[in-house]
């Protein structure tokens, strides 16, 4: 154990130690099979702390602090608590899931098979009715060997989501997930989710993050992704968690030839909210983008790391993020691209943006490019500052007060993130939201991120 705070692992120990017997119980043999030397590889990595590279400007120490319950077995009332929650966007028309501390309600009737040949539902049962699939994608495709947090996720995730893309399927609508954390004690959350979107299928996923009651809670989630050649997956992530609410998230995104991948995500609120989506474009022709927008206040921290890996040539990449803080937030962008020397036609472009809008808030950010390939087009960049004065003076001038000037300006700076929504419903309803936060009438996280009854 290298870790220099050694009263954390302590607590991450005893949470191993008094759920290993439940999770050996409870979970399918190739899972329990990585367990044990994930977990000591944890302990050999310790906690990041601002030491690792990839979490410079991020502290997870007050968030690992607590006296967290560890989460294995689901009660019947957790189950219940989900299925009376509804969440919905007017003309909103998707396939919905709803998952209660990172475990689908049914995994105990197997998967269900939605209109267009799609399979959902948990881990577990995808284990015992596709063994042979989950064999061949489970624990593949995560990249990263030095976060000790992804090995945590392997030692301790009792469950997850499995969705399931057969060749040349193509879902009727999107899948809307529901991720909702609510317990009477402060818990923390592992979930282990796989998606696998086979050759010609088209898939588009959209993710909700919500916590339902005001305890602690701390979400560790990592979702493993394959897509297959022809292939097109679309993930959306929105983020609206109170402030005693931390979410880590770790999404790893395999594409093969003419394959097409894009991720979004949008954070609301949230008290600590890291987002870390790793990009392999493994085949030729591959084309992927990854957007995010945060919007912080009082003393909230979001960090979004991106990695894009051009393994193959002729693969396109795009990267925006921004980002506006208020009061004394505080926020992160670590973006790395990698061009590996077989990749030549490369064309990979990444931006991020930030608007601080006091002098106690504090945005660093970290643009990186690697090219080992001499036929390629690569650029990068990055700014911190406050709103253009000048344009400001301009909107005063036609009449608009100081204030709406303002609103109208930051609004316009998001918008170029949540335009790369496709589904527009919902990309009316995060305008709406966002233009809510801005004017401070999202102060607390009353309700989901989409509108929650």
């Amino acid at each position: 154990m290298i870790d220099y705070r050694p009263e954390l692992i302590q607590k991450l120990t005893h949470l191993w130690d008094a759920g290993r017997e439940g999770l050996f119980k409870k979970s399918p043999g190739l899972f329990n099979s990585f367990r044990e030397e994930a977990f000591s590889t944890f302990l050999s990595l310790g906690l990041p702390d601002k030491k690792n590279e990839a979490y410079k400007y991020t502290d997870l120490d007050k968030f690992f602090s607590y006296d967290y319950r560890g989460y294995y077995v689901p009660s019947t009332a957790d189950y219940t608590q989900a299925e009376r929650f509804k969440c919905e966007v007017e003309d909103l028309d998707v396939w919905n899931i709803v998952l209660m501390n990172g475990f689908y309600p049914h995994s105990d009737q197997g998967l269900m098979m939605l209109p267009g040949g799609f399979w959902a539902g948990s881990m577990t049962a995808a284990a015992k009715q596709f063994p042979g699939l989950i064999q061949r994608h489970y624990n593949k495709y995560v990249t990263n060997d030095k976060d000790g947090l992804v090995h945590l996720n392997t030692a301790l995730a009792s469950d997850g989501l499995f969705i399931y893309a057969p060749k040349g399927t193509t879902i009727s609508k999107p899948l809307q997930i529901v991720n909702l954390v609510h317990s009477d004690r402060d818990i923390f959350v592992q979930d282990r989710n796989l998606i696998v979107v086979e050759e010609g299928a088209d898939l588009t996923l959209l993710v909700c993050d919500h916590a339902l009651s005001p305890q602690h809670f701390l979400t560790n989630t990592v979702t493993e992704v394959y897509v297959g050649q022809n292939a097109r997956f679309n993930i959306i992530r929105v983020q609206n968690q109170h402030n005693d609410a931390g979410k880590i998230t770790q999404t790893f995104i395999h594409q093969e030839r003419d394959s097409y991948a894009s991720s979004n995500n949008i954070t609301l609120h949230g008290g600590l909210v890291r987002n870390a989506t790793y990009h392999t474009l493994a085949g030729e022709n591959a084309e992927t983008h990854s957007y995010g927008l945060f919007l912080s206040d009082k003393s909230q921290h979001t960090a979004n790391y991106v990695f894009v890996d051009h393994s193959a040539p002729h693969c396109n990449s795009t990267q925006l993020f921004k980002g506006v803080l208020d009061d004394d937030a505080t926020g992160a962008f670590n973006g790395r691209i990698l061009v590996r020397p077989l990749a030549q036609g490369t064309n990979a472009y990444q931006a991020n943006n930030n608007i601080l809008m006091t002098p106690e808030a504090k945005m660093s950010t970290k643009p990186q490019l690697e090219i080992f390939a001499d036929d390629v087009k690569c650029s990068h960049g990055a700014t911190v500052g406050q709103l253009d004065e000048e344009a400001l003076f301009y909107l005063r001038s036609r009449g608009i007060d100081e204030r709406e000037a303002r609103l109208m300006m930051m609004f316009g700076f998001a918008h170029e993130v949540i335009q790369n929504i496709h589904i527009e419903a919902l990309r009316e309803r995060i305008d709406t939201l966002v233009m809510q936060r801005l004017r401070g009438e999202l102060s607390r996280c009353a309700s989901c991120a989409i509108k929650c009854n």
